[in-house]
This record gives structure tokens, C-alpha cells and sequence, in this order.
């Protein structure tokens, strides 16, 4: 059976962006960007919503173009380029770079997917991640908290109907001060 991965970066209040949809709070340097490439490369596929995928695309596909691209952008751009894409959009028509567009059952889809030995995802957007976290699918949850409280914003979690305990596996510290943390829900946890 695969893995379905939560991974987003977040502010120290739980907001994965601002209010008005911001991500200029957001600290990623060479060492932090390294981390999400090894991430990345784990991954058997991404799974993303219509605004994650759209704001992908207009970052990665021509990476190198960008002449401030750094060596760890570079990277993930080919990773990403790579990697299979599954968009769940009601109103995209069509997706490029290696991406397959589905419309209908995030839930029965998603746990299709799931269902393949060793097939990892990263599940990336707090739309879609609810979908899936509601319906119990999600395995691990990565969270990059930075150094910063937004006050409002689109928030990482959604409102549960009920709790969900998480067992840390791995936290860490980077130069920049954004803090790592790699979590198992309760009920996918091992007895310890």
C-alpha cells in the first residue's frame, strides 16, 4: 500500500498563505529547498488542486530561464518536470507537464491511488488536503513552520469534526529558523 503525504509550509498560526493569497512571508534558502528536493524525489506522484497546479506551472516548467534560479530551484524544477501530476479541477479543461487531469471523486480516486504497493504522493493545497484528511486517507503530515504569525490566511487544517492525534517522528531546525515536523496520525501509528 502507498503513502498519502500532507507536506506544505506554514506560519506559526497555521496559514498556509495570507488573506490575500501571499506566499511573500515564506523563507526557503538553499538548505530548506534541499529538503523538499529530497521530498520530492521520494514521491511517486503529486497530487495537487486547480490554484496549487496553476501556481506550479508558472514556476517550474522554465526554471531556467530565471536567471536568480539557484541550484536547489534548478533541481526541483526537473524533479517536478518529471514527476506524474494528478489535478483535481472541476474547471481546468486540460494540464500539461506530465499531469493528468481528473474531475470527479477526489476520495475514490485518491484511495485508488493509495491502494498501489509503494505508490507515495504528496498531496499539496489545503482544498484538496481536507478532502482526503476528512475521509481518513492521509499517512503523514510534514509541516515547515516558519518564523512568522500572518494573523489570518487560508489555514493548513481544516475544521474537523473531530480530533486527530498526531505522533512526532522527526522534527528539525534550519539555519533559517523554520522548523520541521514529520507526524503520523495516532490511528497509523506503530505502538511505541
Amino acid at each position: 500500500m502507498g503513502r498519502l503525504i500532507y507536506s506544505m509550509s506554514i506560519s506559526l498560526d497555521g496559514y498556509v498563505e495570507t488573506a490575500s493569497r501571499s506566499l511573500d512571508w515564506v523563507r526557503i534558502d538553499e538548505e530548506l529547498h534541499a529538503s523538499f528536493n529530497d521530498e520530492a524525489r521520494e514521491m511517486s506522484a503529486f497530487l495537487y488542486g486547480r490554484r496549487l497546479y496553476e501556481l506550479m506551472v508558472d514556476s517550474w516548467p522554465n526554471a531556467e530561464a530565471d536567471p536568480s534560479a539557484t541550484p536547489a530551484m534548478l533541481e526541483f524544477a526537473q524533479i517536478w518536470r518529471d514527476k506524474p501530476k494528478i489535478v483535481f479541477s472541476r474547471t481546468l479543461s486540460h494540464v500539461d507537464w506530465n499531469s493528468r487531469l481528473v474531475r470527479d471523486d477526489v476520495v475514490g480516486e485518491v484511495a485508488r491511488l493509495r491502494a498501489q504497493p509503494g505508490f507515495d504522493m504528496s498531496v499539496g493545497g489545503p482544498t484538496l488536503a481536507s478532502r482526503v484528511m476528512r475521509a481518513g486517507l492521509i499517512d503523514e503530515y510534514r509541516l515547515c513552520v516558519h518564523p512568522v504569525i500572518l494573523g489570518a490566511g487560508t489555514p493548513y487544517f481544516p475544521a474537523l469534526d473531530d480530533r486527530v492525534g498526531l505522533r512526532l517522528l522527526e522534527s528539525r531546525t534550519f539555519g533559517s529558523g523554520v522548523v520541521y515536523l514529520r507526524s503520523l496520525p495516532v490511528s497509523a501509528a506503530k505502538p511505541i
